[in-house]
């Protein structure tokens, strides 16, 4: 059999076969084991012939040896969808306000002033204003700076306290500027502890963002 027939069918053989990859690895093991004996060609075998064989060989083994360290990375993923932009609220209109006990209350009678400074105009408007039930406590009026005709007000008792409310009406403007809001009440004798009175106002610019401001009331300084 001359060289090209032989190279011809070693590599036939060589693609014909499924190695068994157990077996091969423990005959690997086996053979890191034993002591390593250089191969003799056979008898009357040809430099070049054994060349070609091992040739051939060399290049099963490359195949096996790749087939079982090659990975194919997957590239039909799917694609995430594109996120959808999150609209956010229009900023409210810049506002500040500031609860005290005005000096003029005296040991049977109080007014609380909540004073409101705002930036802007503002379209909409809620102050709510309450006086904690301590002892006596009875409402005795109420008033603002701006225009009674502007505002809806109302007094209400409530379990815990006595609420002035305060809401601005529909088509008219709080112009930018200070503003004041005054609850007045009468109270046992002597001198009220105003710790738990609390204030909550709403705003609301023409654009539609909002503002919430809460917060107490300054006790009176002593005199």
């Amino acid at each position: 059999m001359d060289d090209t027939r032989l190279r011809h069918e070693l590599r036939e053989a060589a693609l014909a076969h499924r190695p068994d990859r157990a077996r091969i690895l423990a005959r690997v093991e086996r053979g890191l084991a034993a002591p390593v004996a250089r191969p003799r060609p056979p008898a009357g075998w040809t430099g070049r012939r054994w060349a070609a064989v091992a040739a051939v060989t060399a290049a099963v083994a490359g195949a096996v040896g790749l087939a079982g360290i090659t990975t194919t990375a997957s590239t039909d993923r799917p694609t995430p969808p594109a996120s959808t932009p999150t609209a956010l609220p229009a900023p409210g209109p810049a506002a500040r306000a500031t609860g005290t006990v005005n000096p003029g209350s005296n040991r049977w009678w109080a007014q609380s002033d909540l004073g409101v400074t705002t930036g802007s105009p503002v379209t909409g408007l809620v102050v709510e204003l309450r006086i904690a039930r301590t002892a006596g406590v009875v409402s005795t009026g109420h008033w603002r700076t701006r225009p009674a005709d502007d505002f809806t007000t109302t007094v209400t008792e409530e379990p815990g306290s006595l609420v002035y409310r305060w809401t601005l009406k529909e088509g008219r403007t709080l112009p930018p500027g200070p503003h004041v809001f005054a609850a007045q009440y009468n109270h046992s004798e002597g001198v009220r502890d105003a710790s738990s009175d609390t204030y909550g106002i709403t705003l609301t610019a023409p654009d539609g963002g909002l503002t919430t401001l809460r917060g107490g009331f300054a006790p009176l300084p002593p005199r």
